[in-house]
């Protein structure tokens, strides 16, 4: 018996130095290049324009529906205030008009009715 076990034991011995001599050999020699063709295999990565959703769970507003004002005055293309504490937005001519500063700037009062926002009732 105990020569079967010395027989295995220089076996595994010779085993592991190969491996580590193979390790070594696979490190020291440099990876393969790969053909270059000039063609790429894959389709180009280009930007794609993605649809606007319109429908859905959640209710989609468009991009441009509010701005933020420009030193407390709303420009001339989104007249109607909107005041985010309260939630009230308030239309050119309105009582509360002119002392209303503004957070957010609609250009129709849909649009500010669409964020949750209600009109000042004078």
């Amino acid at each position: 018996m105990p020569s079967v076990l010395s027989r295995v034991l220089r076996l595994s011995g010779v085993a592991a130095v190969a491996a580590i001599v193979i390790g070594i050999v696979r490190s020291v020699r440099p990876a393969p290049k790969p053909a270059v063709t000039g063609v790429a295999s894959w389709e180009p990565m280009v930007a794609k324009e993605t649809p606007v959703r319109t429908s859905g769970p959640v209710q989609f507003t468009s991009t441009d529906a509010w701005v933020e004002p420009v030193d407390g005055v709303c420009p001339a293309s989104h007249p109607i205030k909107g005041n985010d504490s309260s939630k009230i937005f308030h239309v050119p001519g309105g009582s509360s008009y002119d002392r209303t500063v503004p957070e957010r700037c609609y250009a129709r009062a849909e649009d500010a009715e669409a964020d949750g926002y209600r009109q000042a009732k004078r």
